[in-house]
């Protein structure tokens, strides 16, 4: 589920901070701790680097991989490499001042001053290496005997070089360059090819194009056997050197590797103390009383310089929050941000806010579900039903569960129902679950269910924006009369709007500007209609035209009353339907209720969401109103002409 909140993110975060390979392995692998003693502790760690690093900058660390291999290398009983044996020597000098860097802070951080106690002394290999390797070669004073073979290898070499210069300069026309040239490690003179059997010698090499030929004169050849000599017996020492210094190294291997476990383990805590700095971020508050409280949280990967802080309690009492709101208000960044602060903390990091309290969970469940393709939506619901599933099998009271647009994506009436079953059923398990919902039947649940809250995202009444803050206690209200008047919309219209929404009898006490009031966190300006400013009655009596005229208009305004889509409450049966044809002449609507297609009158019927407020507006419909197998059938018609081919269209019932 950790994949939903984008933990991974966090991780790579942690293993850039790293510097040694062991610690970015450990981060690959972090996983939430289910002790509470130990994320405590964990926190304490990360807490302890935090002040060490804001007091003293970022301590001395270096990759130790090189340094684990030379370890092994060394056990096994090899010889070491000089490259091998500086890279012990530069870790000897690290764990010291690794060391001393700790001491410094006693007082400030007293659990990573305890490490300066547990690093080995390894002074002593550090001098010897530094003695015996300088430049990535054995050094000449590593040992009497190499100092005295490279002097007389010298001097051959000297001896070589001063019998050639004087062939070069005695035969100049044989030569096509005036000095000695190194090929294949042996000194050698560019010949000239037409000269070639005036040099008596061994051809080593030849130049590209054949005109030169690179020849070891006969005269040297003597010379060339004892520097070969000399240079066996500075090999042979070389290696005696080297496997002197392995076996000091295999010595020192206890020491060497406690202070590799302390150096990656100090590595790791460093890391968490740096993502902490990165993201001045704070040590919340763990605990086993099933509460959750966030003041001021941020979700850690939001790139916006001055983002919303999220405000969020519940807990005890109050086992779940239903948050509503408009799309693109931050519903789903509010369940992204409570799901991946809640992981962090458990996992030993600092969180981004203020302050904060959080359960520990034994698991934390999500169906979050971003950037679907509408061609897939039957698909995505199958793929969101059968993770809720999985949650509803696994959750229980130690368990968070986070869940997105709760039923969305099919027959609405359906969705309902399941997105309050699925809720109810987690109430019972007594689990702590944040959901986020447009369905208002399930904002009436939060109200009428103990230990659930409704929660809703702010709306900017006067930029018409979403504030992306979140509001407990109270569900999200459509702001769609308070928008359609602040852009215009006539007021007669908005009363037509009103009354075809809310209808107009005795029961519904509620008027349009009362409506409006609660659309948005204050009231609206501009008060009530005026019945004064209505227009005045016309005569009852009209021509036979007027009458038809009238007649007509009424037709068109019923036909646009509902439109495909809308989600409706059918009276007086009380049972949610939604359109799938507009009214015809006679006012009869197409409404589907559970799979079942009828014809209803547009009086029983009272819009509960419009299809605008709940799909895209390219959304393809069929997936709800229509079989697969016409779907189908339709999508092979429209590439091309199949005998036989037919689209079967079910009878519909008279709802009356």
């Amino acid at each position: 589920m950790n994949e939903m909140l984008e933990f991974r993110r966090i991780k790579e975060m942690l293993v850039k901070n790293a510097m040694t390979e062991k610690a970015a392995q450990r981060f690959e692998q972090m996983e939430p701790f289910l002790d509470q003693a130990r994320a405590e502790a964990a926190l304490q760690e990360t807490t302890e680097a935090r002040k060490v690093l804001d007091a003293l900058g970022t301590p001395p660390f270096s990759d130790t991989a090189g340094v684990r291999e030379a370890a092994q290398e060394a056990k096994a009983g090899r010889m070491l490499t000089p490259d091998q044996l500086e890279s012990v020597r530069q870790f000897a000098v690290l764990s010291l001042r690794l060391t001393r860097y700790l001491g410094r802070c006693r007082e400030l951080a007293p659990g990573m001053a305890g490490f300066a106690a547990g690093f080995q002394d390894l002074s002593a290999l550090q001098e010897e290496i530094e003695r015996c390797i300088r430049g990535g070669r054995v050094d000449d004073y590593a040992s009497k005997t190499l100092r005295s073979i490279r002097q007389k290898k010298e001097q051959a070499e000297g001896q070589i070089r001063t019998k050639l210069d004087t062939m070069l300069r005695s035969s100049r026309k044989y030569f096509s360059e005036s000095f000695v040239s190194m090929r294949n490690g042996r000194f050698t003179l560019p010949v000239k090819k037409e000269y070639k059997s005036q040099v008596p010698g061994t051809v080593v090499d030849a130049s590209s194009t054949g005109a030169t030929f690179f020849i070891e004169p006969t005269a040297v050849s003597k010379l060339r056997e004892e520097l070969g000599l000399l240079e066996t017996a500075e090999e042979n020492e070389e290696k005696i050197i080297l496997y002197t210094l392995s076996a000091l190294v295999g010595d020192n291997l206890d020491a060497v590797s406690v202070n590799l476990e302390y150096m990656e383990e100090l590595d790791f805590i460093f890391a968490k103390g740096k993502l902490s700095a990165d993201m001045q971020a704070r040590q919340p508050s763990l605990n086993t009383r099933r509460f959750i409280r966030i003041v001021n949280g941020r979700h850690p990967l939001l790139t916006s310089e001055n983002p919303v802080p999220l405000n969020v309690e519940f807990g005890g009492k109050t086992q779940g929050v239903i948050i509503t709101g408009p799309n693109t208000g931050g519903k789903t960044v509010a369940l992204k941000t409570v799901g991946l602060l809640s992981v962090m903390a458990c996992c030993g990091l600092h969180i981004p806010c203020e302050e904060a309290d959080l359960a520990m969970n034994a698991d934390i469940f999500c169906d979050i579900g971003d950037g679907q393709s509408i061609s897939e939506n039957l698909s995505t619901f199958s793929a969101h039903i059968k993770n809720i599933i999985r949650i509803l099998q696994k959750a229980d009271r130690e368990s968070l569960v986070l869940l997105d647009e709760l039923g969305s994506g099919t027959d609405p009436a359906e969705g309902m129902g399941i997105a309050v079953a699925v809720l109810e059923e987690l109430r019972k398990r007594g689990c702590l679950f944040l959901v986020t919902t447009h369905y208002p039947e399930v904002k009436e649940y939060g109200e009428r269910t103990e230990g659930v809250i409704n929660a809703r995202m702010a709306f900017d009444k006067e930029s018409l924006k979403p504030l992306y803050r979140l509001e407990l206690g109270e569900a999200g209200e459509s702001c769609a009369f308070y928008i359609a008047r602040r852009l215009g919309m006539a007021e007669e219209t908005l009363e037509t709007a009103w009354k075809a929404a809310y209808g107009s009898g005795e029961k519904n006490k509620r008027s349009l500007p009362d409506l409006m009031e609660t659309s948005g966190p204050q009231a609206m300006e501009g008060g009530s209609l005026d019945k004064s400013k209505k227009r005045p009655q016309k005569s009852r009596i009209r021509s036979k035209e007027d009458a038809q005229n009238s007649c007509k208009v009424k037709a068109e305004e019923i036909k646009g009353r509902f439109s495909m889509g809308d989600s409706v409450m059918v009276y007086p049966q009380r049972k949610l339907g939604i359109v799938y044809e507009p009214a015809d002449d006679k006012g009869d609507v197409g409404v589907q209720i559970q799979k079942k297609k009828m014809r209803i009158n547009y009086k029983r019927l009272q819009l509960k969401v419009a299809a605008a407020e709940m799909y895209p507006a390219d959304y393809d419909f069929s997936i709800i109103f229509d079989t697969v197998e016409n779907r189908k059938a339709r999508h092979q018609m429209d590439r091309k002409f199949v005998p036989g081919l037919e689209i079967r269209y079910e009878k519909e019932e008279d709802g009356k």
